[in-house]
Order: C-alpha cells, then structure tokens, then sequence
C-alpha cells in the first residue's frame, strides 16, 4: 500500500490538528463504511486463491497427501487441511 504526503492534500490546520496526536508517524484512515469492500474484490486474487484451493482439493481427492500438497503449494499442512475442510464443507451443502 502506498502512501500520499498529508501536506499534498490536507489544509495545514488539519495537519496540525492530526500532529497534537500523532508526530512523524504513519496512520491508517480507514474507509468510510459506504465505501468499503470486501478482500480481494478489487483485483483478482480472490479468484486465483479459490481457482488453486479447488485444484487442491481435487488432488486430495485423487489421493495425494496433506504433506504432498503442503510441500507442492508451498503451504502449511494445517492451511491444507482447512482448504480441504472447507471445500469439503461446501460440497455437502449443495446436496
């Protein structure tokens, strides 16, 4: 995440006004609640990350193993077993 100098778009007494709490430090401002998206709906992560969690639950399914997988998507063996919970997870409630 980037950062735009407060002086490039602020007026100098809110600045001031900011700098009675915080002085030379980085802030986080946050959204307006109207404005807010959800993770990933900006770019395409969210679908590359369901697109590869499906392909590991389909290589589960055709018998690889926690470690093998873990290994092959360079992931921890406990976030492969929670993909795999899920996927599982959502394959009953179709049904």
């Amino acid at each position: 995440m980037g950062y735009i100098k407060a002086e490039e778009i602020l007026p100098i007494h809110v600045i001031e006004l900011i700098q009675q709490y915080v002085d030379g430090q980085n802030i986080y401002i946050p959204r307006k609640i109207e404005n807010k998206q959800s993770w990933g709906a900006s770019t395409e992560t969210r679908k590359e990350l369901n697109i590869r969690n499906q392909q590991i639950y389909m290589d589960y399914l055709a018998g690889d193993g926690v470690s093998e997988l873990a290994s092959r998507y360079y992931l921890s063996e406990k976030s492969i077993q929670r993909i795999v919970r899920e996927k599982r997870k959502n394959q009953m409630s179709r049904y």
